[in-house]
């Protein structure tokens, strides 16, 4: 059995200030190209089809063509896409059931219900079945039916309502099985603080989504997506394939791809990595401002100038946007740099009173008592609920 894992492919997306959809319809192409030759069974697509919950009219027609693409070039491979955190689950999960008949599966929510389960998608081949689980992604509130509460009735965090939604799946473990899911998975016991993560990324205070990936044992294979650059989450068999187009500044020149796998009889299992090379790259140039003007090309590029002397040119902007066509930002680092450090310094060791009168400028011999006090109660309620 052989397969394509892709995921986050964020249609509709700007960079900054440019409109990727040339950008986009190029590395579909690309992938659609690259499944015409390697004639994978199935295409796996974990998640954020869509940059926003309500997307463009323009951006549903290049999805649009992608898979009718996919679809008339290959109508014997299977091709199923769950939702991610930037997409309606609602819209996704729209006529799931008549694309089903056409090869298609398209599964915007989980189950909610507790008679539902994860959809299963069951393919064969000539070592016997590999069943497919899509699980779009979930936030507790969504399947809270299903997996309860705790034992004071409140809510379950991420990581126990996956485990929870997870277990409860009858996985026969003498069959291939393989996981497409869109969520923050870490080996347990990792610190998610070590997880580089893109800037195009969508973070929660203090990680409070992280899942450990224990429960993801039961599978040959998991087909992630959420993490933007590629990476692996204990093994070559459980990963992010990251975004098949950087969506980023801070993605510069990152080789993205598609993972291939193949699975042979149960245990025997392969992945290679099919490279995907954009119409454009994203590039930092950093340098003095005559330095980076040699470098001249047609990329998505941002430039950080060192000059330390003032810059007193007057044409900066259209020296640079002649030099690089596609110039997304221009960024200075100053001599000034350290004195704003040595602030935020200063800043630092005042207690969270002190720091939030400061930003909000509050001063009690200026009639601001009132807002003073409600702002230590709010700090005194938050304290105490992180302490126990």
């Amino acid at each position: 059995m052989k397969f394509f894992h892709l995921s986050d492919l964020h249609i509709g997306l700007r960079l900054i200030n440019r409109d990727l959809s040339e950008d986009q319809e190029y590395i579909l192409r690309q992938i659609t190209d690259a499944a015409v030759r390697e004639r994978p069974d199935a295409i796996l697509i974990a998640g954020d089809i869509y940059d926003k919950a309500v997307p463009s009219a323009e951006a549903v027609e290049v999805f649009d063509r992608f898979i009718a693409g996919l679809t008339a070039a290959l109508p014997d491979t299977s091709i199923m896409l769950i939702s991610g955190n930037h997409d309606s689950g609602p819209r996704v999960n729209c006529f799931r059931s008549v694309l089903s008949r056409q090869n298609v599966y398209m599964i915007g929510l989980p189950p909610v219900l507790p008679e539902e389960y994860i959809e299963k998608v069951v393919l064969a081949d000539e070592y016997g079945s590999v069943n497919f689980y899509l699980l779009p992604f979930v936030r507790p509130s969504m399947v809270r039916q299903i997996v309860g509460t705790d034992e004071n009735g409140n809510a379950l965090g991420y990581n126990e309502t996956l485990h929870r939604l997870i277990s409860r799946e009858e996985i026969d473990l003498t069959q291939r099985n393989v996981l497409v899911s869109h969520q923050f998975y870490l080996p347990a016991g990792r610190d998610a603080g070590e997880v580089e993560r893109m800037d195009s990324e969508i973070c929660t205070v203090g990680n409070i989504d992280r899942v450990d990936a224990d429960i993801l044992a039961s599978f040959d294979y998991c087909a992630l997506g959420h993490i933007h650059k590629p990476m692996q989450v204990g093994s070559e068999f459980c990963r992010y394939c990251g975004t098949p187009l950087a969506c980023s500044v801070s993605e510069a020149e990152q080789q993205k791809g598609i993972v291939m796998v193949d699975l042979g009889v149960k245990g025997d299992r392969r992945t290679t990595v099919i490279p995907l090379n954009p119409l454009r790259q994203v590039r930092v140039i950093r340098g003095e401002l005559e330095e980076v003007l040699r470098h001249t090309c047609e990329d998505y590029v941002t430039t950080v100038l060192t000059d330390r002397a003032d810059l007193d040119v007057f044409d900066i902007q259209d020296r640079l946007r002649s030099a690089f066509p596609y110039l997304l930002e221009i960024r200075r680092e100053t001599l000034q740099k350290n004195d704003y450090s040595r602030e935020y310094l200063q800043q630092e060791e005042l207690d969270p009173f002190e720091l939030c009168c400061s930003f909000l400028k509050l001063k009690e011999d200026e009639g601001d008592k009132g807002e003073m006090e409600l702002l230590q109660d709010v700090i005194n309620t938050v304290q105490e609920v992180s302490q126990g």
